[in-house]
C-alpha cells in the first residue's frame, strides 16, 4: 500500500451480513457464479484453466451477453471477454475446480482438453457464512486488481520473446511498480474517505491522480507533472472500469469527448472546477471499505475498525479513541456502552479516566463524552467521585445535566482546575482550531482575572495552556497576559 500513518483513521463498516450481500450483488462475482453452476461434464478448459475458445459464445450467451437479450452495445468479442473473466474469477476462488487432461503413456500430456467440477466454495455462497461469502469476495478482487494492473494484451502479445518470457524492458511494463502504483491510488482514496474531514462524495480523478504524482511542496505544477498526471489518469480510467463490476469503486468515467485531449502530446490543461465531473469521478462502494481495509490488514498496516474496542476495558476505549475523529470516537463508544449496563460502564469510565500523565486530559473528555451517552441510572457512579480532585468537576457537570438535585457548587479551585484540563483536552484532539480559540476568548472577556488566577491550577498542563491561550487570543494586550501566566506557571512548577 501507499506510505500511510502508522495508525489509520477508523473506518465504520457495514455489518458483515450486509457486505456479504453486496459481494453477492455484485456483477463480476454473481457471473462467476452463474458460469460455475452452468458448468457440467461437457466443459472443457485449457491448460491453464481458462476456457476453450469454442466454449466462450454458450458461456456469453448463458450470462444473457449475446442474443435478442443480451447486454446493449456488446459485439460477439465484448461477451465473450467479459464471459472469459468471469470464468477466471469462477477458477480463481474456487466455484470451480478443474482437472488437467490425462497424461499418455510416455508421460506426454494428451491432446484431449481439461474438464470441470463444481468447486468446494460455490455451495459456500448460498449456505455459508458471511465471512465465507467474503473471503470468496477477497479472492475475486485479487484476480481483478491482479488484471487491473497488466498492460493492453496487444501490447503485451508484441512484447512476448521467442522463449515465451515477456519482455518486460521492451514493454515499458514494471509489475510490481504497477501494483504499488494501484495499491498507493486506492490507499489514499481509503484516507479521502475515512480521514478527518473526509469526502462526502466522489473523489475527483485528476485530484486522485495528483495525489501520486504532485509533491507535497510543489506550487503551481510543470508541464512534466501536468503530463504525468494525465497519464495516471488514463491509467486509473481504464482500471476503474475493471475494479467497478467487483463492487470495489463507484465510478463516473472520463468524459469520451475528453479522451482526444488527454491522450494527445500536449499536457492536460488545468481542471475547470465547474466541469471537474467530466473528467472522472470514484468512491469507494461500503464493500470496497472492507476490501481495501482488509488488503492494508493484510500488508501489515493498522487500520481499526470502529467496533474493534466494544469488547476492550475501559481504559483501552478511552486511550484508543483518544486520536479518532470526533464521529468515529462516538460511534466506538456506542458500540462499547451497548455491551454493558450503564452503572457499571460509568464506573468503569471514571476509573480508566483518573491520571496525571500527558494523554490524561483527552482521555477525560472521551470518558465526558461517554457518560453524555448514559442514562440517570449512572447517578450513583458520578456522585461517588464529587469530591475527587480531577473528577469532581466533570461529575458535578453531567449531574447538572441530567437535572439532579443536591448538586454541591464546585469550589472556585475546581471550576479553574476543569477548565485547564478541557482546554488541554482540546489541544491534544484539535489542535488550534478555530472552535478553540473562540473558547479562549470567551473566558478572557467573562473573567477579567482569569490569567491571575489560573497560573497557580495545580495541573500539569498548566504552562502549556496559557502559552496556548496566548497564541490563540487576537488581542494583544490579552495574549501577553496569558504568556506572562504562563511563565509564572513554569516557575512554580520548577
Amino acid at each position: 500500500m501507499s506510505q500511510s500513518p502508522a495508525t489509520l483513521p477508523p473506518v465504520l463498516l457495514h455489518s458483515e451480513a450486509e457486505l456479504a450481500r453486496d459481494a453477492l450483488a455484485t456483477p463480476l462475482l454473481a457471473r462467476a457464479a452463474r458460469l460455475a453452476r452452468w458448468a457440467g461434464p461437457d466443459t472443457r478448459v485449457g491448460a491453464g484453466g481458462e476456457l476453450v475458445d469454442e466454449q466462450l459464445p454458450a458461456a456469453a450467451a448463458e450470462l444473457g451477453l449475446t442474443g435478442p437479450e443480451g447486454a446493449d452495445g456488446l459485439d460477439d468479442g465484448d461477451a465473450a471477454a467479459y464471459a472469459s473473466e468471469a470464468w477466471r474469477v469462477a477458477v480463481d476462488t474456487g466455484l470451480v475446480e478443474i482437472h488437467e487432461a490425462p497424461e499418455d503413456a510416455e508421460g506426454a500430456e494428451a491432446e484431449a482438453d481439461g474438464t470441470v467440477t463444481e468447486g468446494e466454495e460455490l455451495g459456500l455462497l448460498t449456505s455459508g457464512a458471511p465471512q465465507d461469502v467474503l473471503g470468496i469476495w477477497l479472492a475475486a478482487l485479487e484476480t481483478v486488481f491482479a488484471d487491473a494492473t497488466v498492460p493492453d494484451l496487444d501490447d503485451l502479445v508484441d512484447a512476448i520473446e521467442d522463449g515465451g518470457e515477456i519482455d518486460f524492458e521492451a514493454l515499458g511494463w514494471d509489475p510490481q511498480g504497477e501494483a504499488d502504483f494501484l495499491e498507493g491510488v486506492l490507499g489514499n482514496l481509503y484516507l479521502l474517505t475515512v480521514g478527518e474531514g473526509a469526502a462526502d462524495g466522489a473523489v475527483p480523478l485528476p485530484a486522485l491522480a495528483a495525489s501520486m504524482i504532485v509533491p507535497d511542496d510543489m506550487g503551481e505544477p510543470t508541464d512534466d507533472i501536468l503530463e504525468q498526471v494525465s497519464d495516471a489518469m488514463m491509467r486509473l480510467d481504464d482500471q476503474f472500469r475493471m475494479l467497478e463490476p467487483i463492487g470495489l469503486v463507484a465510478y463516473q468515467p472520463v468524459d469520451e469527448a475528453l479522451m482526444a485531449d488527454i491522450d494527445s502530446e500536449e499536457p492536460m490543461p488545468p481542471v475547470d472546477d465547474e466541469d471537474v465531473t467530466r473528467y472522472g469521478m470514484v468512491r469507494l462502494t461500503p464493500l470496497g471499505l472492507y476490501g481495501i481495509r482488509a488488503r492494508m490488514l493484510e500488508a501489515g498496516l493498522d487500520a481499526p475498525a470502529v467496533g474493534d474496542l466494544a469488547d476492550k476495558g475501559a481504559d483501552t476505549l478511552l486511550d484508543g479513541t483518544a486520536a479518532f475523529p470526533q464521529g468515529a470516537a462516538q460511534a466506538e463508544i456506542e458500540q462499547w456502552l451497548a455491551r454493558r449496563e450503564s452503572l457499571g460502564a460509568a464506573r468503569e469510565l471514571l476509573s480508566a479516566a483518573r491520571g496525571s500523565d500527558e494523554g490524561a486530559p483527552l482521555r477525560r473528555l472521551r470518558c465526558q463524552q461517554a457518560l453524555s451517552l448514559v442514562g440517570d441510572e449512572a447517578e450513583p457512579a458520578l456522585r461517588e467521585v464529587l469530591d475527587d480532585a480531577e473528577l469532581g468537576g466533570l461529575a458535578r457537570v453531567w449531574l447538572a445535566e441530567h437535572g439532579a438535585a443536591d448538586v454541591p457548587a464546585p469550589s472556585e479551585g475546581m471550576v479553574f482546575w476543569l477548565t485547564i484540563d478541557t482546554i488541554a483536552a482540546q489541544l491534544a484532539a484539535e489542535g488550534n482550531s478555530e472552535e478553540l480559540q473562540a473558547l479562549v476568548e470567551g473566558l478572557a472577556a467573562q473573567h477579567s482575572g482569569f490569567f491571575a488566577a489560573a497560573w497557580r491550577v495545580e495541573h500539569p498542563a498548566t504552562a502549556d495552556v496559557l502559552e496556548a491561550m496566548g497564541r490563540l487570543h487576537p488581542d494583544k494586550k490579552v495574549a501577553k497576559e496569558a504568556r506572562k501566566a504562563a511563565f509564572k506557571a513554569r516557575s512554580q512548577q520548577a
